[in-house]
């Protein structure tokens, strides 16, 4: 029998919940075989199974929040297991070694395969095996294998040599009742022990909190992303509370007859969202500037697109010809796209544009990000705008998707809303609203005439995007808009 703990899925995070269980007891399942969705403070995420056999126990039910290291599924052979008390007992003398893999050797890596994904087992690998004290890990050799291999796969620093934690391997027999036990008992200390993860900080935040005799690990980050700030230090060394806003624990339930309130937990995608946002809108001083534009040749320009054979498979919007506009407008006021270093006291000028889109889930506003759009043809852009929002719908954007993001384009036109004033995702200095495009009377050569009228608002960080920054660089994306031929002058 061997069984899967929640790994770390490469984010740093403590904890998960157990979202919904893609098997049963009694499935046989195969290695990479996916076998539940987990929601971390970012997003969704399947995990494959690193062991092949038959599902015996689900060790965590839907909906609980449990710990990194907590084990979640026990998959064996059940045949075995019922076996094995008839089987004859081990003398008690030396008990014989355990084995496990030595990563150390190249024949047992297999040149780096310990970072390739799960499942990658070679039969002519031949591992060198060499005594430990204690006992396994799983209970085979192939178990072994696989979990190394996870372990490779999800670890922010690739494949690791640390020892895995032991899984009890007492054989159970079938027609025994298991004991239930809490999950904290399956935990290693280093999941529960405060401060046993590494704090996230940049080098200067660490620097400052060496300097100040702070310990980074006893701090409760409110950075994005769950890093420690300047702030939380500096608040830490004179005496004030660092701590993340945080609702007291409850269970949702159906609206029952009379019932005036209900009650849900402030969790996952949801809550990193309203700490992300909170402390953008509380430290970077937000400007926004509207503008109403004639986009009249824009949607034009969009039914042409729409009739040409390279766009017959992908999905053309005006959102394609906007995110183009904004790209091209970067190129006269590049403070657009930057940030503010307040850690290093620097702007940091992004020669690439990773291009956000808003997009609003069952479990919370998520802003996935098109890698590097600046240098796709508005082809490659189209597709990958229509890969980006279909993944986000089903909930399946995953955390690398959504980092590194450099400026943001919120679509509220989709709902019918003219406009807003956004709040800049961290990281970033500014965003973009696009609102609804409506038939409106326009002044057009002194008449009033029937014209497709948007409304634009631009959010930018203050500090270093001053107001002829912010407006150029609205009006170069409007005048795209209302003539998508000036493109060409840019």
């Amino acid at each position: 029998m061997s069984e899967f703990k929640l790994p770390d899925v490469g984010e740093g995070l403590t904890e998960a919940e157990i979202v919904a269980w893609k098997v049963k007891v009694g499935d046989v399942v195969a290695i990479n075989d996916i076998i539940v969705e987990i929601e971390t403070a970012k997003s969704l995420v399947e995990l494959p199974s690193p062991f092949a056999g038959t599902v015996l126990e689900l060790m965590v039910p839907e909906g609980e929040m449990v710990p990194v290291g907590t084990p979640i599924i026990s998959i064996g052979d059940p045949n075995a297991a019922a076996a094995a008390p008839a089987a004859p007992a081990p003398a008690a003398s030396t008990p014989a070694p355990e084995m496990e893999i030595d990563l150390s050797n190249p024949a047992a890596s297999g040149g780096g395969e310990g970072e390739s994904l799960v499942g990658r087992n070679k039969a002519d690998r031949g591992p060198i095996r060499r005594a430990r004290k204690g006992s396994a890990s799983p209970a085979t050799e192939a178990g072994a294998n696989t979990q190394l291999q996870l372990q490779g796969a999800f670890a922010p620093g690739g494949a690791q040599s640390d020892e895995v934690i032991a899984a009890d391997e007492t054989p159970v027999p079938a027609t025994s009742a298991r004991t239930p036990q809490p999950a904290s008992e399956f935990v290693p200390a280093a999941a529960t022990t405060p401060g046993a993860a590494r704090a996230l900080a940049k080098p200067p935040v660490r620097k400052l909190a060496k300097d100040l005799g702070v310990d980074l690990a006893s701090l409760v980050a409110s950075g994005p992303g769950g890093t420690v700030t300047r702030g939380d230090v500096e608040a830490a060394a004179s005496g004030a509370t660092s701590y993340a806003s945080a609702a007291p624990a409850a269970t949702s339930h159906d609206v029952r007859p009379g019932q005036r309130e209900t009650r849900e937990p402030i969790k996952g995608v949801r809550k990193m969202m309203a700490q992300a946002m909170s402390q953008s809108a509380f430290t970077s001083p937000h400007v926004t500037e509207w503008i109403t534009v004639d986009v009249t040749a824009t949607m034009e320009f969009v039914d042409r697109l729409k009739k040409r054979r390279e766009f017959k498979d992908v999905k053309v919007s005006p959102l394609l010809v906007l995110s183009r506009a904004v790209i091209l407008a970067m190129r006269r006021t590049p403070e657009i796209n930057s940030f503010w270093d307040e850690a290093a006291q620097e702007v940091v000028l992004k020669h690439y544009v990773n291009l956000g889109i808003a997009a609003a889930t069952p479990r919370g506003l998520v802003v996935p990000n098109v890698k590097d759009a600046d240098s796709q043809s508005l082809l490659e852009l189209a597709g990958s705008l229509n890969q980006l929002t279909a993944t986000a719908r089903e909930g399946k954007t995953q955390p690398a998707e959504m980092s590194g993001g450099t400026f943001t384009i919120t679509n509220v036109g989709v709902f019918g809303v003219d406009a807003g004033t956004p709040i800049i995702n961290p990281g970033e200095s500014a965003i973009l609203c696009f609102g609804a495009v409506r038939k409106q009377p326009w002044v057009v050569d002194d008449e009033i005439v029937a014209r497709q009228i948007t409304t634009l608002a631009l959010s930018f960080d203050h500090r270093h995007i001053d107001g002829e920054k912010g407006s150029r660089f609205l009006a170069d994306v409007a005048g795209i808009l209302e003539d998508p031929a000036s493109a060409l002058l840019f």
